[in-house]
């Protein structure tokens, strides 16, 4: 009778190991990291792949992640009686020589194109997400948004025609005033990616919000929404409104992602429940993120979410499995139905069926 409950005893030791629990998470965390990094996907942490599965609301920016990030100058409007194109856009570029914004480069370049000379500034200050200024022979030249420029007191009612044709257009809106005075605006387009709204359609389908915040005025955020199929617009927002819109999404229970690649999207991205940085943007906005597209390809974004959920799906899988052979067999064995061997046998199968069910991930799409 010793001799038979110690031989129980050991089959029971021998099929209570929990091996198979220790490696259903982890195996299935690697395997999905690894798969990710295939596809294009740097996942920093195994918390962020949980995350990405379960949000419900993806908010992305529009410069740089639904659009291509290169603008460039369609139309250039003067407002006032003596001043040329050449002369308005001399002044604006010259301005722009000392700011890193997309738009500003747009405007540089279209200077450069017509082969203007620009002029020296002094005494150059640029307002984060507002637009610049500086000083030209003396006069008080800012290159900036609608909304900066009347905070300035500077009136922009003489161009509010041509603004609402350009912003139908889907048109970004920068406009240049001198000492008070209101001299020109600058029709900007900055164009779609070709993945942006096959992407957000796939987003849809995995049954997810889509928003958008831009910096951008709300009419010509609308029609970039409209092209794209986005659900909501946030716009006219600062780099500290977009933390501000998250937070408020967050505190109304939803679990939110933010896809960014500027400098001013890292406090969004690092605010939201999963930050998603596209890797062709700043290294601050990629530092930000705990997962980064590598290509830059917003497809990478539905891709995420679903190489999540498939992750998620494993881990429950296996953690099924393992509780289920231990829960069957630990009686079995007390019963003295397994003897050591074959104990030992079915706990190794178990942790392989674990190994095996994790590295299917490797097949995932």
């Amino acid at each position: 009778m010793l001799a038979r409950a110690l031989i129980n005893m050991v089959a029971v030791l021998v099929i209570a190991c929990p091996c198979a629990m220790g490696l259903a998470t982890p195996t299935a965390v690697m395997a999905g990291t690894g798969r990710g990094a295939e596809l294009g996907i740097l996942v920093k942490t195994s918390e962020s792949l949980e995350i990405a599965g379960q949000i419900d609301t993806i908010i992305l920016d529009k410069t740089g992640t639904l659009t291509r990030g290169q603008p460039a100058v369609t139309e250039i409007i003067t407002l006032a009686e003596g001043w040329t194109e050449e002369q308005v856009l001399t002044l604006a570029a010259s301005v722009e020589a000392g700011s890193e914004h997309p738009l500003g480069e747009a405007i540089l370049a279209a200077a450069k194109a017509r082969g203007l000379s620009l002029q020296t500034v002094d005494r150059f200050r640029s307002s984060s997400g507002k637009g610049v200024s500086a000083e030209i022979e003396g006069k008080k030249v800012s290159v900036a948004s609608r909304r900066f420029l009347e905070g300035l007191q500077v009136d922009t009612s003489r161009a509010e025609s041509a603004l609402e044709g350009l912003e139908k257009q889907a048109r970004t809106v920068v406009m240049l005033a001198v000492d008070g005075e209101l001299l020109g605006a600058f029709g900007i387009m900055d164009t779609l990616k070709e993945s942006s709204v096959s992407a957000v359609e796939e987003l849809h389908r995995l049954g997810l919000k889509v928003a958008m915040l831009t910096g951008d005025n709300a009419k010509t955020a609308q029609a970039v929404a409209r092209q794209a199929g986005i659900d909501e617009v946030f716009a006219d927002l600062l780099p500290k409104d977009k933390t501000r819109q998250i937070q408020a999404l967050q505190e109304s229970g939803h679990k939110v992602a933010m896809v960014g690649d500027g400098i001013n999207d890292a406090p969004a991205l690092a605010q939201a429940d999963v930050g998603i940085a596209i890797g062709t943007g700043t290294d601050v906005a990629i530092a930000a993120a705990p997962i980064v597209s590598i290509s830059g390809d917003l497809q990478a974004v539905p891709l995420a979410v679903r190489l999540s959920r498939k992750t998620l799906k494993t881990i429950k899988q296996n953690l099924f499995w393992a509780f289920f052979y231990n829960v069957i067999l630990i009686p079995a064995a007390a019963a003295g139905f397994l003897n050591p061997m074959l104990a030992a046998g079915a706990m190794s199968f178990s942790s392989i069926f674990v190994i095996t069910n994790s590295l299917r991930l490797k097949r995932f799409k």
